[in-house]
């Protein structure tokens, strides 16, 4: 026993089991980043919603029934989302197959591997927060510049568009907590 309360080969393996431990924290969180980012890319990749709406060209005529589409390529913050968490899936599968080959992660590949996952967290936080903007000014509108609000006409777009944005934050979160883990096992050491 030394003055630590254990032995000293006990110590030895208390830093290998946390190394393991960390290393299938880690294995598991990017398999979640990759799901997630993944996810929120088809789900709204694939939405889409038509609708016939009534148009009123001048008080004495009826209204016109016009067809009228919802697409997620329509809208630039869209296209941003989906690129940024195509992006971010495609770093995730890459990242978790370089990470599993290199067991160790010492040195400056490492490094590289944390930095671009703050890029990928930075970059998933910034499409979330573009999607977001335009989800709330479909939902709400904006009276002061005549932009009506969309979601009552389009809600299972709208919808669809809503789950997307969640399952992306998470998969922003799951960035994150690798971030967090790195910075625990550097503090570790």
């Amino acid at each position: 026993m030394n003055r630590n309360g254990g032995n000293e080969l006990g110590g030895k393996e208390v830093k290998v089991a946390n190394k393991r431990r960390i290393g299938a924290c880690e294995s598991v969180l990017r398999i979640l980043a990759l799901v997630l980012t993944l996810s929120a890319a088809v789900i709204l990749g694939v939405d889409k919603q038509n609708k016939v709406v009534p148009v009123q060209v001048l008080e004495t005529l009826p209204p016109i029934s016009v067809p009228v589409s919802a697409k997620w390529h329509y809208l630039s913050a869209f296209v941003y989302f989906v690129v940024a968490n195509a992006i971010a899936c495609l770093y995730a599968a890459l990242s978790l197959v370089f990470l599993l080959a290199n067991r160790e992660g010492k040195g400056i590949t490492g490094l590289v591997v944390v930095v671009v996952d703050v890029v990928m967290m930075a970059l998933l936080f910034s499409s979330n927060g573009a999607a977001a903007a335009i989800g709330v000014l479909g939902f709400k509108g904006n009276s002061h510049v005549q932009w009506e609000k969309v979601c009552n006409v389009f809600d299972k777009f709208c919808d669809q568009a809503a789950a997307a944005l969640v399952v992306s934050l998470l998969g922003a979160i799951a960035f994150l907590l690798l971030i967090v883990l790195a910075a625990k096992r550097l503090h570790n050491k």
